[in-house]
């Protein structure tokens, strides 16, 4: 389908890519540049440096490379891991699957824990396998921090307890692509040995930067991983990061400018829940515990098909909106809010949300969630501390 114009600004609410920031705009709106003078090397140094900060780590060593959250996959896997080692992998929705295909195509031996969609990973299961392993078979734990498919959030923490509690030495391999920066992510607190996210989610930014960070643990093992590995290999930036130059090969300068503005705009605000339940609605997400604070996965009733939801909103009301995944599709749509957002921008989604489902036969209640959340907002939105 052609790309047709419409009146005014698209509203963009899918769960990646986000809305870009003006000023992280006119901050990639430049020419090339010569990304071996002393310009670049200082820019990514300092990169490098605040980078760690949102994965909330002092010992973790950081990698940008350009590339997309599945390339970071790869990298992360790759660089630790040897064809054969036996991982255990959560599949919980359609991302935790894509990454699991990785994991089999590169041939681990993974060993796959299923829940139902819209339900976290079993860390019962978890459990169980860390205490019968008492030959440490297993080499790593893939989990995906938060599942947009469904809109559920795994507890890292809890992951990390049982590999302390049973002594076990596998690595802790975690896909923050849509957690990084949206949600409370605590890279040494919580023992994870390698971290990755995506520039096109909550950094705001366009597809093409997919940024590892790596624990000393994980470095240390890319001393023994056999797994084939080129543009990826963590030990080509280290020499480069050693001579003060930081790349490898040629680094997309527009989008370093861009990440550079970027780490100063951080802003997510979470009101989707408010407005689900004044409409009469849940979410996919089936405990608590698991809610996703970047993406809300709505259920709808079995007489409505959720992808004419999605349909209607971009055709009539200029909004986007996820569509429900594999087994969720047709169930479910999804609400995206990471990124460079406003408290009335988002105000201005749900608005449309419900005249959508007005339109196809759910008997909401206009303004009940945008009552809802502008009830929530209007008591606890802080002054602008720059207009103060």
């Amino acid at each position: 389908m052609d790309n047709f114009y419409g009146p005014g600004k698209n509203h963009l609410f899918v769960p990646g890519p986000v809305n870009i920031p003006e000023p992280v705009i006119r901050a990639m709106n430049r020419n090339n540049e010569d990304y071996r003078s002393p310009a670049i090397p200082a820019m990514t140094k300092t990169l490098l440096e605040d980078v760690k900060k949102i994965f909330k780590t002092t010992t973790g060593t950081p990698f940008m490379i350009p590339t997309t959250g599945t390339g970071a996959w790869e990298s992360a896997l790759t660089n630790t891991l040897s064809p054969g080692d036996r991982i255990v992998s959560f599949l919980i929705g359609q991302f935790s699957l894509l990454w699991i295909d990785q994991q089999q195509r590169l041939k681990f031996n993974v060993d796959v824990v299923e829940s139902e969609w819209g339900q976290g990973a079993n860390l019962d299961v978890l459990a169980e396998k860390l205490a019968a392993d008492r030959t440490h078979t297993i080499k790593a734990i893939c989990i995906v921090h938060n599942e947009t498919a469904t809109g559920v959030t795994n507890n890292l923490a809890t992951v990390r307890k049982l590999l302390d509690h049973y002594g076990h030495p596998a690595l802790l391999l975690v896909d923050g692509v849509s957690s990084i920066c949206a949600l409370d992510f605590r890279m040494d607190e919580w023992g994870v040995d390698v971290a990755l996210t995506g520039s096109q989610k909550a950094l705001s930014l366009p597809t093409g930067i997919g940024i590892v960070c790596a624990s000393p643990k994980a470095l240390e093992a890319t001393k023994t991983a056999k797994s084939v590995r080129v543009f990826f290999d963590w030990n080509d930036y280290l020499k480069f990061y050693k001579l003060g130059t930081f790349w490898p090969y040629t680094p997309s300068i527009q989008l370093l400018y861009g990440l550079r503005a970027a780490l100063d705009l951080i802003l997510r605000k979470d009101l989707t829940m408010l407005a689900v339940e004044a409409w009469g609605l849940k979410n996919c997400t089936q405990k608590e515990e698991w809610f996703s604070d970047t993406v809300t996965a709505v259920l709808v009733p079995p007489y409505i098909d959720s992808s004419e939801i999605v349909k209607r909103a971009w055709k009539r009301y200029n909004l986007s909106l996820g569509l429900g995944l594999n087994k969720v599709a047709g169930k479910v749509f999804r609400i995206g809010h990471l990124g460079n957002l406003n408290e009335l921008q988002l105000l201005g989604c749900l608005a449309g949300v419900e005249m959508i489902l007005k339109d196809v036969g759910y008997p909401v209640k206009l303004g009940s969630g945008v009552a809802a959340a502008s009830a929530y907002l209007q008591n606890n939105i802080p002054m602008i501390p720059s207009r103060i």
